[in-house]
């Protein structure tokens, strides 16, 4: 099993050729994969056991990524937050896939430049938090191993990730209702 300690050419080489892994985020360790792969997303959700009914966060490396690929103009407001550990849920008719019938996405541009670059070149990825659903998120990728072993294709070790989960916010057109707190306080989003 592979395992890598930077957002390199072979790692963004794998998620091009549909792979998962499980890698540092700018909030906690995440199990992802191309977004725009349904078999990739099917493959996350058996991986963690996922509740099928629950939708997954979308990371991209910019505004236009979400523009171009999932036909969705970003709010103004939301464009001066990002990049921030804040999920914002957006409606969405493409890749039910992702969206789990709600017709609506989350996406994040992650607080990690690293990260960002990488989105950049690989596009955009779901990025659950690596976990079986209802253990606890992996912190370290021993932790991440122990959960996954072989049933991911590779692992990036960013060492010890301990952070709140992103605060997750669903976007309306009289402003926004907050979903879930998490790493931002959404009382400095009003």
């Amino acid at each position: 099993m592979a395992v890598y300690n930077d957002f390199n050419s072979e790692v963004a080489d794998l998620v091009r050729m549909k792979k998962v892994g499980v890698v540092p985020t700018d909030t906690i360790y995440g199990v992802i994969g191309s977004a725009l792969d349904c078999g990739v997303v099917k493959k996350i959700y058996e991986i963690k056991n996922r509740d099928e009914s629950k939708p997954v966060i979308v990371l991209v490396g910019s505004e236009d990524q979400i523009r171009r690929n999932f036909n969705i103009d970003v709010p103004e407001k939301v464009s001066r937050i990002w990049p921030a550990k804040l999920s914002v849920i957006l409606d969405c008719e493409k890749y039910p896939y992702i969206h789990r019938g709600s017709k609506k996405i989350a996406f994040r541009i992650p607080d990690n430049c690293r990260l960002v670059e990488f989105l950049l070149r690989v596009g955009p990825i779901v990025a659950p938090s690596a976990n079986p659903q209802g253990l606890r998120p992996a912190q370290s990728i021993r932790e991440a191993k122990n959960y996954f072993g072989e049933r991911v294709d590779f692992y990036l070790d960013g060492g010890f990730q301990k952070s709140k989960a992103s605060t997750v916010i669903e976007w309306k057109k009289e402003g926004f209702e907050v979903v879930r707190e998490g790493a931002v306080n959404s009382k400095f989003l009003r």
